[in-house]
């Protein structure tokens, strides 16, 4: 990509549900790149477990999901889908006016495998956006694979990240967010009606995971 990309490295970050796989390895990888990360659970304690585990020496501590909401330049949004819209309806007031990452996948799982849920408001990406109209809401990250992040061997992530929003700085501020992963790029993939198709195809790469014993991602040509 040609586009230049703005300088994010000051930014501290905060991870809602960062206790999970995907949380902690978004964590892991930010604070490797020298974020300022705070991990945020229902249980401060549990937080900063989860914040210990990822090793000595990085700039990540626990806290609960109010305080990672409202210490932090910018949120991510980790959780379980059940828990998402009742958390973000808790901590409206923490996230106004702050760019707010969405990498939540609605997904069901029956015998068959994992398949997309359908969303009263189309996406958990606008259904953020419709709990929170005073935040500046992004959709990324959500085709990483949690075990390449935790893994102390992969240096390099082989991955482009679509980030999809309707606010062009916001966008653009994700994107950079994402370079500073190691092999990362942070591709935008449009505005955020246009969400649910980028959440759904999770499904699918959890099949080809699971078929080809792989942690495959997404790259996009000519770009």
């Amino acid at each position: 990509m040609s586009d230049e990309l703005r300088d994010v490295s000051g930014l501290s970050i905060g991870i809602l549900g960062g206790t999970g796989d995907q949380g902690k390895g978004l964590a892991r990888r930010f604070a490797l790149a020298g974020h300022p990360v705070v991990i945020g659970s229902r249980s401060a304690s549990r937080a900063q477990e989860a914040a210990d585990s990822l090793g000595p020496g990085l700039p990540v501590r626990g806290a609960d999901n109010a305080a990672a909401a409202s210490e932090a330049d910018l949120v991510i949004v980790a959780v379980p889908y059940d828990g998402h819209k009742p958390l973000l309806e808790a901590l409206r007031s923490e996230l106004t006016g702050k760019i707010v990452v969405d990498c939540v996948n609605p997904l069901g799982f029956d015998k068959q495998g994992a398949f997309a849920l359908k969303v009263e408001e189309g996406s958990a990406a606008q259904q953020a956006a419709a709990v929170l109209p005073g935040s500046r809401v992004v959709g990324a990250f959500h085709h990483v694979s949690a075990v390449l992040l935790l893994d102390p061997d992969v240096a390099e992530v082989d991955l482009d990240v679509l980030v999809l929003g309707d606010d062009r700085e916001a966008t653009d501020t994700v994107r950079a967010l994402a370079a500073r992963i190691p092999g990362v790029r942070g591709v935008y993939g449009g505005r955020l009606r246009n969400a649910h198709q980028v959440e759904a195809f999770t499904a699918n790469l959890i099949s080809i995971n699971r078929r080809y014993k792989a942690h495959a991602g997404l790259r996009v040509t000519d770009v």
